[in-house]
């Protein structure tokens, strides 16, 4: 297998979607918290890095092996594995590798924190596994978009946040003599939401542009998702509405006193990002339009997190 063929299998620019929640993640622990721990960033990162590309393989794997339609479309061009001719056992090989060394760093993270970072870690897992393999991935039925905005733009900044703060009580949990006891702070906890549904809703945009733009190739193949059931106009309503709502929670966020006020500026993209939705709205196609939900994706994150610096700086 060549590198290319090992880029193009695992779509390596497509983690952007989990690195950048987790900068972020990490970053609002220094803001928040005053927290930062080298090692711990390390080893989540890769981990987290790992795993990602592990179930971007898995789904490459199970498209090719249970596609109805193999040409058309792009499909010889999208998928790896038609591509570059990559054998099946070959890529079940690789997948058991990667697999294993993100669930031993993870491991190795949960010895340096504590078991809710464990708890969390098996739910990621599940959730990561679930969404591309099994009888039914959820990435095939109307939950894919819950599923992957939750996930990556929830579950991941919050391990990210807590590897920092674990010893600080934002969530202890004890076994003691038949006595189970989970403590949660609410407060941190509500202000941990709000400042990640920006990532929740526009990493749950990626999906759903995704699959706006493959209905046709999805009904062909039996992929029924959440554009099937709910149709191409009530799908574009809502994919406009998630970025909406992204930027009232950061207006919530700062007035709550959770995020600093330079992150306000976050809301001058709104500019950009009201063009692409027009634009996409459109047309709805992987190769002429598609690209707008990554770029309003860069554009709110990036600038959010370049906001939250200055805010951590001044």
């Amino acid at each position: 297998m060549t590198i290319s063929a090992f880029l193009k299998l695992v779509e390596l620019p497509t983690k952007v979607a989990s690195v950048i929640p987790f900068l972020f993640g990490t970053l609002y622990a220094f803001y928040a918290f005053g927290e930062f721990n080298f090692t711990n960033t390390i080893i989540m990162f890769l981990s987290m890095l790992i795993f990602d590309m592990t179930t971007t393989a898995i789904n490459n794997y199970i498209d090719y092996t249970k596609a109805l339609q193999k040409d058309g479309y792009g499909y010889e061009i999208h998928n790896a594995m038609g591509a570059y001719g990559l054998s099946p056992k070959l890529v079940r090989f690789l997948i058991y590798v990667m697999l294993m060394v993100s669930t031993g760093l993870g491991f190795y993270l949960v010895f340096r924190t504590n078991i809710i970072v464990l708890g969390l870690g098996i739910l990621c897992f599940a959730i990561g596994i679930l969404y591309t393999f099994g009888p039914l991935p959820i990435s095939r039925t109307p939950f894919g978009e819950i599923f992957s905005g939750f996930t990556m733009g929830l579950i991941l900044p919050f391990i990210a946040i807590y590897i920092q703060v674990f010893n600080q009580g934002i969530v202890n949990f004890s076994f003691d003599e038949w006595q189970l006891l989970l403590v949660l702070n609410i407060k941190a906890l509500i202000g941990i939401f709000l400042v990640c549904l920006p990532f929740i809703n526009c990493i749950a945009n990626i999906m759903l542009a995704n699959n706006l733009c493959d209905m046709a190739e999805d009904l062909i193949n039996k992929r029924y998702t959440l554009p099937i059931y709910i149709g191409k106009k009530a799908g574009l309503i809502l994919w406009e509405a998630l970025y909406y709502l992204s930027y009232v929670a950061i207006i919530i966020s700062a007035v709550l006193g959770y995020l600093p006020w330079f992150c306000l500026f976050t809301l001058i993209t709104l500019v950009p990002i009201r063009k692409n939705i027009a634009l996409f709205k459109e047309l709805q196609t992987k190769g002429d339009t598609f690209v707008f939900a990554i770029k309003n994706f860069l554009l709110l994150s990036s600038s959010y997190i370049i906001t939250l610096i200055l805010g951590i700086i001044f």
